[in-house]
Order: C-alpha cells, then sequence, then structure tokens
C-alpha cells in the first residue's frame, strides 16, 4: 500500500481526524438535531457500506488517525458489525490509532459486547436529562430506560464511556449537579455541548435552548472545585478535572470560546460530502470520485487534497443581538456533529 502524503490545511494545521456519519438515520428525534418529521435520503444516495470503507481506509493512508462513526444513529444502519469488523484491520495493522464512535444508547444492549470484541475501546454516548419526562420531550421517541440499559451494558462489556450532554437553557438546566454527581458514580466522564445554530428551528426556539458554558461553569463551581487540565483527546473539548468525584469534564464551545486554531477535523456525511468545518456550507463530492472509477483511487485522494486545501481558518457561529448569525441550513443529523 502506497503511503500517500499527509493532510496540511493552508494554515500548517495537520488533519489526523476523520468523523464520519454512516447514516442520516435515527430512532429518535432530538429537537436539537432534526425534524419531527424528518424526510430522509433515499438509500441509493447513501455510500455503500464497502464504499463508506475503501473512503476510510483513503484517508487512513493520507494520515487519518483517529476515526470516530457517527450518524443519526449509527447503529441502526443494517450490517453495521461488518462495517467495523472490515475497517478495524487498520487497527490491528497500527495505521489507525483509534476506532470509535457516537451513539445515542438505544442499541448498546445489542451491539456494546461486538463493538468490544472488533477492538473499540471507548464510546461517546448523547444523553441530556435522567428524567424520563424530559428525556422523552427532548428526543420525541426515545424512551430513557432502554438508553440506561444499554448504557450499563456497555460499562459491563469493558468500554470507556463518555457522557455528551447538550447544554439547554430551561430544559435541563436544574439537574446540572445532580447529572455530574451521576456521571461521577458511575465512573464516566462527562462533555457538556453549547447547542448550535443549524437546521431550520426558528429563531425563538433556539435561543430559547441557547445555555452559554461560560454560565453554566459558573454554576457549576458553586458546588464543586473544578482544576483546568491539559488533556487531549483528538477533539474540540476542552478539560478540567472535578477534584470531588476524580471525573473529567470538558466543554466544547463552539460560540463562546471557538476551538478553530487547533482543529484537526474533517467530516464525511453518509452520501460522500467533505465537510472541512461543522460551521461552514462548503464541501466537496467524494461519491462521484469514488463511483467514477471504483478500482483507482487517483480522482478520490485528488479530491480529498483539493478540498483539505480548501479548509477554511474557522467558523462565525454567533448568538448576539438577540438574533442568530453564522446559522447553517443543514440539521445536525447531517454531519453527526
Amino acid at each position: 500500500m502506497t503511503k500517500l502524503s499527509p493532510l496540511i490545511d493552508p494554515f500548517n494545521r495537520k488533519i489526523t481526524y476523520l468523523r464520519v456519519s454512516v447514516t442520516d438515520r435515527c430512532d429518535f428525534r432530538c429537537v436539537y438535531c432534526m425534524s419531527e418529521k424528518m424526510q430522509f435520503l433515499p438509500k441509493k444516495d447513501l455510500l455503500t457500506l464497502e464504499e463508506l470503507d475503501k473512503v476510510c481506509s483513503v484517508f487512513i493512508e493520507m494520515g487519518i488517525k483517529k476515526l470516530r462513526i457517527t450518524g443519526g444513529e449509527p447503529l441502526v444502519r443494517r450490517n453495521i458489525l461488518s462495517f467495523f469488523k472490515n475497517i478495524s484491520r487498520h487497527l490491528k495493522k497500527g495505521s489507525l490509532e483509534e476506532l470509535t464512535l457516537t451513539t445515542n444508547g438505544s442499541q448498546l444492549k445489542k451491539f456494546a459486547k461486538p463493538l468490544v470484541d472488533l477492538g473499540i475501546k471507548r464510546i461517546n454516548i448523547s444523553l441530556d436529562t435522567l428524567n424520563p419526562e424530559k428525556f422523552k420531550k427532548i428526543t420525541r421517541w426515545g424512551r430513557l430506560e432502554q438508553v440506561l440499559e444499554g448504557i450499563q451494558e456497555a460499562k459491563k462489556s469493558g468500554l470507556s464511556i463518555k457522557i455528551n450532554k447538550v447544554a439547554l437553557k430551561k430544559t435541563n438546566q436544574g439537574e446540572l449537579n445532580d447529572f455530574v454527581k451521576w456521571c461521577g458514580d458511575e465512573g464516566f466522564d462527562l462533555t457538556f455541548i453549547e447547542v448550535m445554530p443549524m437546521g431550520d428551528f426558528g429563531a425563538d426556539d433556539r435561543l430559547d435552548q441557547y445555555w452559554s458554558l461560560q454560565d453554566l461553569r459558573k454554576d457549576l463551581e458553586k458546588i464543586w472545585t473544578l482544576n483546568d487540565i491539559s488533556l487531549t483527546t483528538g477533539g474540540p473539548a476542552r478539560y478540567c478535572e472535578i477534584l470531588e468525584t476524580g471525573q473529567k469534564v470538558g466543554f466544547i464551545t463552539p460560540l463562546t470560546h471557538n476551538f478553530c486554531e487547533s482543529c484537526n477535523r474533517v467530516r464525511m456525511t453518509c452520501t460522500g460530502q467533505l465537510f472541512m468545518c461543522l460551521g461552514q456550507e462548503e464541501d466537496a463530492d467524494l461519491r462521484s470520485a469514488l463511483r467514477e472509477n471504483i478500482n483507482d483511487d487517483t480522482l478520490l485522494r485528488k479530491r480529498i487534497m483539493q478540498a483539505i486545501d480548501r479548509k477554511p481558518k474557522g467558523h462565525d457561529f454567533d448568538y448576539s443581538r438577540q438574533k442568530i448569525s453564522g446559522q447553517m441550513s443543514r440539521y445536525m443529523s447531517h454531519t453527526g456533529g
């Protein structure tokens, strides 16, 4: 296998982290992620599992070291374990350092043990509340009991778990400290995420949801002792340690303090669109390059390099003066966060 040139963007940032959405479908309809009556893509538009494997493999050849699988909900994609089994060969060879996924937890009771057997060591689980009624309101369709059972199965299977919690003003604001305590008791790390202006939900709804993590951290510090630490996990979170529990807590702040200066990531959708920045609309079409000549990767590699050369310096989300600027028309589920 030919070693390809490393992926370096115009701002001398080395791209080592690829997020790949394997489906736009999900068994939830979270209010900040997708419409309740979501129109999903025709299956013919999605990359096949074999095509996903091929694109990911080329990226790994080009220097990608961390591969995160997302959705939608990745574990609802039919035969997804076959994809994980095939792509895990790069872990065994040492060319890929980490294969992981982000999930809503609903399918973990079935999939946790097989994922561990395929070399996955840690996962992120999206969970915004421990209140069953609030959970149903946020996810529209979800059952908290099912998710908690999946989380316990993942824990029992030996997966390291980090909980991703979107900060939603007025919705999960009141259970902040109970949630931190639960994660600490269970041995889970925790990352808070600011809600991002993606998708057409209506400006009023989005502004009502937005809770600055600067304010959230101040609320945490009324109860807990937070010490900043220099931990890096390949993603955008800035971490601290809670002295009382020993757990790591991260803050992903695309609005109040963006993380663009150290951005090492690109995102590919389930249709082969490569987004060089979560907060910009520009993309590159990898599907046509892939399908034009299935036996020759030359065009695919060229298009990837051209896309990296167009990676912007940063995004420009902003909530100001009671209006939203920098809003993306695509839904969060399109690129999997």
